[in-house]
């Protein structure tokens, strides 16, 4: 077995993609919780998938994530910006 230290186990777990739009703290911060939801809904997936989650409770896990990121871009004013 491989003896990752804390930094590559983390980057490993949970990867981040580098962030290419405007650079505003409010994109930063939505571009986070965007990469984060992302993440979630592939672990419920593979969940789901593999039969520990019934496809009605994958569904439901993944909507109540998807009104949280909806409502975090609402508050952070990202919902209606156009690309420039």
């Amino acid at each position: 077995m491989a003896n990752f230290n804390q930094p590559d186990r983390e980057s490993f777990f949970f990867p981040r993609a580098q962030y290419h739009g405007p650079i505003k703290p409010d994109n930063l911060v939505f571009n986070a919780n965007f990469q984060e939801f992302a993440q979630k809904v592939s672990y419920i997936s593979a969940l789901e998938t593999s039969g520990k989650l019934s496809p009605a409770e994958a569904y439901s896990k993944i909507r109540v994530l998807w009104k949280q990121l909806k409502r975090s871009a609402k508050q952070l004013g990202v919902a209606n910006q156009s690309k420039t």
